[in-house]
């Protein structure tokens, strides 16, 4: 009866869509979940109703995500539901863990060997092997295409070949970039060194080729679930087909219109074949967006609905759930500099208002627009941190504390809690938890140092579950070394810790996360889509891309583009993407006014005033609702406007619908306005028909009879 209760209470408050997700039958299993409906709560969920009614055992349970704070939050929310024991990791995680424990029966007693936190050394002095000077930007392209090659299960030899049939920008010729991949592969081997791909390899070996480890790691998972399905690339699906050994007890998440990773072997193929590859499956559709207002969610479904190709076809139409808020803040801007400074200021008016500095993102599509926004800011005296592996982790006094923790370990006792021993080990390198500097670069550099502490915080949370047998498992604390090696994964996975401040972000970085107030900016042709994007699936993972960065705010929205990149610049377009933009002035450069009224221009979009959906075509904006929402159509104000229409009419010799259309009185009939103001917001309602018929109109609307208003004098115009 305590178990029943228990289960009972894991379905409480769901939705019914998340509850069919819950409590579907063991087997295959495919939840399309789109952006904040949801789907962490339901896919824990699932496992915790399953474990709490006996259908599976929680050890038994292995969860993979791609990062790991998404990793932490299943732990953490299937602990508040009573369910221990479950093994909820990133890929690289699981992975890991699973070749170090079986390493001594695989490698017969030899070291396993180290794992490299980076590319980028190992592939400069590759490079230079074969001929090229690569700075550390090139190295860092070369290490890309290294890394889709190997996650595609590409080798060098077939480098070449796979670029060209994918159509990859290649930092260099692909003959040579081969050259640097075949050199990259026998350095590590000299060197006796892994990569991450490796290590996936090295856990798909483990089990492809020896049955016994196969036995015992299928033993222990048998029921797999996996976050974020569309992002798998081929290497991962291999991995998970070998722990899966052709059993079918899986639940996979992910949204195909979150495609966005194309560039590093991910492929929403898998998520788009799943009901075919698993005939019978469940499949099952949250579509009710608890994150974001109804005018967010609008806008995100009407960028989306214009997608193609075959992530389109599991496209989810969002049905926000929140209250209403603002409407999407649309605006056009001279120059870049123009459009940051405005950003800038908004971003302080939104501080001083109350909104934390945290709850505030400005995302770009390019690292390259970051520092236009840096520099505004910083003039604005408005706090932030750039979002990115690369620039948290490369900050000196970063480095520096890697440095300190990973020297830590031989000094502090293993058994010292891990937040403590953190705190002890940042010491070496003068943080002190109880002394945070004054503002300025001395306060930045302490509050990123202050983000490992509480990243040593979350991750101590969930204690490591280690299986030791058939039907033993046992929990340990993580200790500082765990949390080096998770802090090495997430510098490789761009994996940044929370810091205090306004978030600047790549719309790539951003994917996972959310904000109260959103900031898209630099939305013109040329940059998204970015001029890269020459194929129809190029062009619409950039779609995608722009959806993702709406899909990221929960109420605020602002959207902006430069007319030109910088004074006096050459003109460009906006984003082809965005819905009702005032295209008409985007170029305009003549002088200084015409420079200004570039500036206020803004065009406002109209929502449904009964769902809140984004309203793009003419009559739904006239209407002010959506054709399927249902009308409060006033049938007796209809009528007398219509006959009031028919006289006039009569009277000028003119159709009918040269007064008003259909679509107008049936706005008026709706709206029934009862001031000028609310008269001249229906579309088709100008100066000059106001002039006409305003006053007769409103005293319709307010009740009065056709042969009371009908003039007697001539309509002649």
């Amino acid at each position: 009866m305590v178990v029943h209760s228990a289960a009972e209470r894991v379905l409480a408050g769901l939705d019914p869509e998340q509850r069919s997700a819950v409590t579907a039958p063991a087997g295959p299993v495919c939840i399309l979940a789109g952006a904040g409906t949801g789907k962490t709560r339901a896919v824990t969920s699932r496992i915790a109703h399953r474990a709490l009614t006996g259908d599976i055992s929680a050890r038994h349970v292995l969860a993979v995500t791609f990062t790991a704070r998404a990793a932490a939050e299943m732990r953490a929310r299937l602990s508040a539901l009573g369910v221990g024991g479950v093994q909820a990791r990133t890929f690289h995680a699981a992975a890991l863990r699973q070749v170090r424990y079986f390493a001594p029966r695989l490698l017969e007693g030899r070291a396993m060997p180290e794992l490299l936190d980076s590319k980028v050394r190992v592939v400069t002095l590759a490079a230079a092997k074969v001929g090229l000077r690569a700075d550390r930007a090139a190295a860092r392209d070369l290490a890309g295409e290294i890394e889709w090659a190997k996650s595609s299960l590409i080798e060098p030899g077939e480098y070449v070949v796979a670029a060209a049939k994918a159509l990859r920008e290649t930092p260099y010729e692909p003959a040579k970039v081969a050259d640097v991949f075949a050199a990259y592969e026998r350095l590590k081997r000299g060197n006796g060194v892994i990569d991450f791909e490796d290590m996936l390899r090295a856990a798909v070996w483990g089990i492809e080729e020896h049955a016994d480890v196969a036995e015992q790691v299928r033993g222990q998972y048998r029921h797999l679930v996996v976050d974020e399905y569309q992002d798998v690339n081929p290497l991962q699906q291999r991995l998970l087909d070998a722990w899966l050994g052709g059993r079918d007890d899986l639940t996979v998440v992910g949204d195909a219109s979150q495609t966005i990773y194309s560039f590093t072997g991910a492929t929403s193929s898998y998520l788009v074949d799943f009901p075919r590859r698993y005939r019978g499956a469940t499949v099952v559709r949250l579509v009710r967006d608890y994150r974001s207002t109804p005018q967010v969610v609008g806008l995100a479904n009407a960028v989306i609905s214009q997608a193609r190709g075959a992530e389109a076809r599991l496209r989810l139409e969002l049905h926000g759930q929140r209250p209403p808020g603002p409407e999407p803040d649309l605006r056009i801007f001279t120059d870049e500099p123009a459009e940051a400074n405005a950003v800038a200021a908004r971003c302080r008016s939104l501080i001083d208002g109350g909104t934390p500095a945290r709850e505030i993102a400005v995302l770009f599509r390019t690292n390259a627009q970051s520092e236009a926004y840096e520099k505004a800011l910083t003039e604005a005296a408005v706090p932030y941190v750039v979002q990115g592996a690369e620039r948290f982790f490369e900050r000196p006094e970063v480095r520096q504390a890697m440095i300190a923790l990973r020297a830590a370990t031989r000094s502090i006792p293993g058994e010292t809690p891990l937040p403590a021993a953190v705190v002890e080990g940042l010491a070496a390198v003068g943080w002190a938890p109880d002394a945070p500097p004054p503002g300025g670069a001395a306060r930045e550099r302490w509050e990123a140092l202050a983000a490992l502490v509480q990243l040593a915080e979350e991750y101590a949370a969930t204690p490591e579950v280690v299986p030791i047998g058939e039907a033993v498992a046992i929990e340990r604390p993580v200790t500082l070394g765990d949390f080096n090696e998770e802090l090495a994964r997430r510098a490789a996975q761009q994996h940044v810790p929370t810091v205090e401040g306004v978030t600047l972000a790549s719309l790539h970085s951003a994917k996972g996360l959310e904000w109260d107030a959103v900031f898209l900016v630099g939305l013109a042709e040329g940059t998204l889509p970015t001029t890269y994007a020459k194929t129809p699936e190029q062009v619409e993972e950039e779609r995608r891309l722009l959806y993702v960065g709406i899909t990221r705010a929960r109420e605020w929205l602002w959207l902006s583009y430069a007319a030109a990149r910088s004074p006096g610049g050459r003109a460009r377009r906006p984003s082809r993407f965005l819905p009702q933009l005032d295209r008409s002035g985007g170029g305009e450069r003549a002088g200084a006014g015409a420079a200004r009224r570039t500036e206020r221009r803004r065009t406002q979009v109209v929502s449904c005033r009964i769902c809140g959906a984004t309203l793009l075509a003419g009559a739904d904006r006239k209407l002010g609702r959506c054709p399927t929402c249902p009308s409060d159509l006033d049938e007796e104000l209809y009528a007398r406007l219509h006959e009031w229409r028919q006289r006039v009419a009569g009277a000028q010799k003119v159709p009918a619908y040269v007064v008003f259309t259909d679509a107008t009185l049936t706005a008026l009939a709706e709206r029934k306005p009862g001031r000028t103001e609310e008269l001249i917001a229906i579309a088709g309602i100008g100066p000059r028909k106001l002039g006409l018929y305003g006053d007769t109109v409103l005293a319709l609307v307010a009740g009065a009879g056709v042969d009371d208003v009908c003039p007697q004098k001539s309509f002649e115009i």
